[in-house]
């Protein structure tokens, strides 16, 4: 059970319902913003944030599913390891691929600026502290400016709120592989996960 009281979006403030569109969401779309919807000018922020990213985001939408899951493995948040995002999954993000992030640095399938991507989103979510200039140098190999804030930023929402998710425990919605409170961990290679807009 959630940790936090889901509200319906029959409850939510309007303006918050139309703005996440949430009469055409499904359960596991509406995610944790029915526990956002406690406060809606923070549900709003957050949504106008995602928002921002996604209408600015010039890397692929595969680095970003990618880098996406990499992160939910560390933080263990559940949920966002049992869903695929459609517009990567039509970039080619596929469960062998997902397959790989089980050690990106021996994949075959993943690219080079995918591996240093995934190499600075793993130290991110693990020891912030250890990333320096020689990672940056590296990442410089692949990404020009603008694009090391876009990924550093999309880091830094995905770890911040994914573990926010794995704290809320909202698991209630989400296939069974993924509910099983006895595994110390899951992985978004493990099971069965939903595909969702």
């Amino acid at each position: 059970m959630s940790r936090i009281r889901k509200i319906d979006p029959a409850h939510w403030d309007l303006e918050l319902r139309e703005q996440f569109h949430a009469d055409e969401a499904t359960e596991l779309e509406l995610g944790t913003m029915r526990m956002f919807a406690h406060r809606p000018a923070i549900a709003k922020g957050i949504i106008a944030l995602g928002g921002g990213i996604a209408r600015d985001w010039s890397l692929s939408q595969r680095l970003k599913e990618l880098v996406r899951l990499r992160v939910a493995f560390h933080n263990q948040c559940r949920s966002c390891m049992a869903i695929r995002y459609r517009d990567a999954v039509d970039e080619g993000v596929d469960e062998d691929l997902v397959c790989s992030l089980e050690n990106p640095p021996e994949a075959p399938d993943l690219t080079e600026a995918e591996k240093a991507a995934i190499a600075y989103a793993d130290k991110f979510a693990t020891n912030h502290l250890s990333i320096g200039d020689a990672d940056f140098d590296e990442l410089r190999r692949h990404f020009d400016e603008s694009q090391l804030v876009e990924l550093g930023t999309w880091v830094a929402f995905c770890v911040g709120f994914g573990r926010l998710g794995a704290v809320w425990d909202m698991i209630e919605e989400l296939p069974e592989t993924f509910q099983d409170k006895t595994s110390d961990s899951v992985t978004p290679w493990s099971g069965a996960p939903t595909v969702v807009r």
